[in-house]
């Protein structure tokens, strides 16, 4: 039992460095009002996006990464729509490796930008708000590239690859976007869940 409680107050802990290092690293794209962010190229055509299609699990393929996040494997960024219209998302992964302790955080969100549904507001906990952009999305719903402000990226895809020249595609649009893309990181996947506790 006392190891169990252990066990327990440790994941407890990482959930909470997890949370209060987001807070930490967005702070500056917290507020509620204009984001300031420059979509790579989501088409006219493509919006308003349709919620529906666009909740389920996304493999996080590679991301210009929070601290927190920095040495993430298999990440998955899940997303569910409430009866209200807000939307619950839950952020998981393996800390370290492929067999590290599983890490989660989960949050809410509404859509800041009716208009198209690509601009998001996340609530991690009250009153942290941060910026969350659909910046692209395939007409299939099946690759995106979330983005928040020109500091932090996350390219999603339904499966847990992309092929490298959609990649460095997306890659280079981020670049031209003004994102630091040396900072781009892959992150490794097997498909499988973490086999640590977390």
């Amino acid at each position: 039992m006392p190891h169990r409680i252990a066990r327990a107050s440790s994941a407890a802990r990482a959930i909470r460095s997890l949370v209060l290092g987001l807070a930490c690293a967005l702070l500056a794209g917290c507020a509620g009002g204009a984001s300031g962010l420059r979509p790579l190229g989501l088409a006219a055509e493509a919006l308003p996006i349709e919620l529906s299609r666009f909740m389920g699990d996304w493999y996080v393929i590679a991301h210009i990464p929070l601290s927190t996040e920095a040495n993430a494997h298999e990440a998955v960024e899940s997303y569910s729509l409430r009866e209200d219209g807000t939307i619950d998302v839950r952020y998981r992964f393996c800390e370290g490796g492929l067999d590290g302790e599983r890490r989660e955080l989960a949050m809410w969100a509404w859509v800041h930008d009716a208009s198209t549904n690509a601009e998001w507001r996340v609530r991690p906990f009250w009153p942290l708000r941060l910026v969350y952009q659909i910046a692209e999305l395939d007409p299939d719903y099946r690759v995106s590239v979330v983005v928040n402000h020109t500091d932090y990226a996350w390219v999603m895809a339904r499966r847990p690859e992309l092929p490298e020249p959609t990649l460095a595609a997306i890659a280079q649009r981020l670049a031209e976007s003004g994102h630091d893309i040396s900072r781009l990181r892959r992150v490794p996947h097997d498909d499988g869940a973490c086999r640590g506790e977390g």
